[in-house]
């Protein structure tokens, strides 16, 4: 039986679910993907309104823009990923960082969850106004790029950043 999926605003109700989430990446030692789950939850409150101010465009740092997070609920409470979405591009995201960058919990992989929570993402970017979404993940990562693919993505001229990484972008 598939497992049911959502994609929901961060919210008090999911903090053990969250903080689950969060150790398990945390002690896999893999970088956080999207950015935003990074920040320290032990102020959970404060992380749930450092949240909400970003998609109000509330005290960004300078050359930011607003961006909207949405985890991925499976079942009733298991939160199996994370999603950022930009609302516009600046020319460092336009090469390299896209209108969304996506993550899926380490135990949770290769199950089907990216492309369910992509795909969930490019409605909500809809929703934002978006027509056009950049998507991009680095030439190394092979499952996100047919992921991307699977959605629709039409590859664009591939970005190599100053350390020599290659980052592969696509429109959707």
């Amino acid at each position: 039986m598939e497992t049911k999926v959502a994609l929901v605003k961060p919210t008090l109700a999911l903090k053990d679910a969250y903080l689950s989430f969060y150790q398990e990446w945390a002690e896999s030692g893999e970088d956080m993907v999207p950015w935003v789950i990074s920040k320290e939850p032990a102020d959970f409150q404060g992380m749930l309104q450092f949240l909400e101010a970003n998609e109000s465009g509330e005290n960004l740092p300078k050359g930011w823009v607003p961006d909207s997070t949405f985890w991925l609920v499976a079942g009733d409470e298991r939160i199996v990923g994370a999603v950022n979405i930009r609302h516009a591009l600046t020319e460092k995201l336009l090469n390299s960082g896209g209108h969304i960058g996506y993550g899926i919990r380490p135990s949770d992989r290769r199950k089907g969850y990216a492309g369910k929570l992509l795909g969930l993402a490019l409605v909500e970017a809809r929703k934002l106004g978006i027509r056009k979404v950049l998507v991009v993940c680095d030439e190394s990562n092979i499952a996100s790029e047919r992921t991307i693919l699977r959605n629709g993505g039409v590859p664009d001229t591939p970005y190599t950043e100053e350390n020599g990484n290659v980052v592969m972008r696509f429109w959707i």
